[in-house]
């Protein structure tokens, strides 16, 4: 099968042919559809250690459809269409059985502790697949995988955003903008902050009350003077920059929370005094859990959630170092989708 392979950090992945994998009992062999492009492939291609050392194929966020079953393997049929979650999880340690899957401690991330989905084909546990419904395109449902999944376990599970919320979003690109409709589709009075205007304009369509440029002007002064110096209720950081983390966690009010969804690959400085004082919370948020994927299905079908206008382009296999040197560049409106 053709791939797309990383060897090492700095240089860019090779369009290779490789063995198409085996299945296991308990396994399917999927043809790929489409496999989003995410930051977080970046921070590998930038030296940010992979679990599987390399050669390693990339991607994480894909669709696909059925093509072999192992012997174990009940009620699919070939030709299932189905997602793949970004995270894998055991379903028998301390957190999978405290409803908390997505931290599972024996988790296996796609294209990073296991072989991605930059190819046509890729195998996983048919515990993990989901059904994709018939309604719903295939291509682009991808993006489900990790572009909507964790914006929304984001703002349900860790913000708990509730209707009437005042919401600070810091970063409206691929997650940051799934973090602005979800928010805003929760009920929340959503301030979106980014550099890009296109970006914001986006976020504006999606349900954004308020957007800021921050390129232009100080959002700590602006959204302390919007909220009568009040500050948000959730602040949610979507970027992973440690001064960006400040911004965000410089608006909530007393009393309320931050959630960092960002990865960041340096160290961020917080006054332990001010979150003590006022009773401020910091909360990471990671993936997205199982039980949480049908129902967020079901939003996309019932366009609460929104898919099409998240899609930046769609691009062959043999484009993918030309798409990340355009996600590098912060070119990139939404998500591409790479199809094999």
């Amino acid at each position: 099968m053709k791939a797309a392979v990383f060897y090492e950090a700095g240089k860019p992945l090779k369009i290779e042919d490789v063995p198409t994998p085996e299945v296991g009992p308990e396994d399917v062999l999927i043809k790929v559809a489409a496999c989003g492009v995410c930051r977080t492939d970046l921070h590998y291609l930038h030296g940010t250690p992979t679990f599987k050392k390399p050669p390693l194929i990339l991607g994480h966020e894909a669709s696909g459809t059925i093509t072999e079953m192992g012997s174990a393997v009940e009620n699919w049929a070939k030709g299932d269409r189905v997602l793949i979650p970004a995270v894998l999880t055991c379903g028998y340690c301390d957190n999978c059985r405290l409803g908390r899957e997505n931290v599972c401690q024996r988790q296996e991330m796609v294209g990073n502790n296991i072989d991605g989905a930059y190819a046509e084909y890729i195998r996983v546990p048919v515990k993990d697949v989901l059904r994709i419904p018939d309604s719903l395109p295939l291509e682009e449902t991808s993006i489900v995988a990790d572009a909507i999944s964790t914006p929304y376990h984001a703002v349900k599970n860790r913000g708990e955003v509730r209707p009437g919320d005042l919401v600070a979003v810091f970063g409206c690109g691929g997650v940051g903008i799934n973090v602005v409709q979800i928010a805003a589709a929760a009920g929340g009075i959503v301030y979106a902050i980014d550099i890009d205007d296109t970006k914001l304009k986006l976020a504006k369509k999606l349900g954004a009350t308020f957007t800021i440029n921050s390129k232009d002007e100080n959002p700590v002064k602006q959204i302390r003077a919007m909220t009568n110096k009040r500050g948000v209720d959730i602040s949610f950081e979507a970027i992973g920059i440690p001064d960006v983390m400040s911004q965000a966690l410089a608006v909530v009010k007393w009393g309320g929370r931050m959630v960092v969804v960002g990865y960041a690959e340096s160290d961020w400085t917080v006054s332990a005094s001010r979150i003590m004082y006022r009773e401020v919370e910091i909360r990471g948020s990671l993936g997205c859990r199982p039980v949480d994927y049908p129902p967020l299905l079901r939003m996309v079908e019932q366009g609460i959630i929104q898919i099409e206008p998240i899609i930046d382009s769609k691009r062959p296999l043999e484009e993918i170092n030309e798409a990340f040197k355009l996600l590098e560049e912060g070119k990139v409106l939404g998500r591409i989708i790479v199809i094999p």
